[in-house]
């Protein structure tokens, strides 16, 4: 499952360069992230209102490219593994043809003291596996 958002950048979200801020590559992921869970019916709402929550524990990014204000971002995300409490997101910034960022993001799921937990089966959704080839 690859999930296809995307936004557009505002001039807030510049430094003095004129380019996209690295830290405000970490908000556009989590936006793609949520999509990504809601694409697969993953209840997040239902998920934290029982207590449990997903927590991001590594993101690493590689920048390629600068993005400027009113460039056109889509960001693609997909599951690349999945374990019984966690697993890992890839997810690729482009602009038009050009990559713009890649991140891979590891998460786990965990409990309401944020201790990581086997994922219940009602939030252990398919989207959430890879897909194999």
């Amino acid at each position: 499952m690859v999930c296809e958002c995307t936004l557009i950048v505002r001039t807030y979200e510049c430094d003095s360069y004129g380019h996209v801020n690295n830290a405000n590559y970490l908000n556009y992921l989590e936006y793609a992230r949520y999509e990504l869970l809601k694409d697969m019916n993953f209840d997040y709402p239902g998920a934290v209102a029982a207590g449990y929550g997903v927590y991001i524990a590594r993101v690493e990014i590689d920048y390629k490219k600068p993005a400027f204000v009113d460039d056109v971002l889509l960001i693609r995300s997909w599951p690349e593994k999945k374990g019984s409490v966690s697993g890992t997101i890839v997810q690729e910034v482009t602009r038009e043809n050009d990559l713009v960022a890649r991140a891979k993001v590891t998460w786990a799921f965990v409990n309401s003291g944020g201790q990581p937990v086997k994922i219940p089966p009602q939030w252990d959704v398919a989207g959430l596996k890879p897909e194999t080839n």
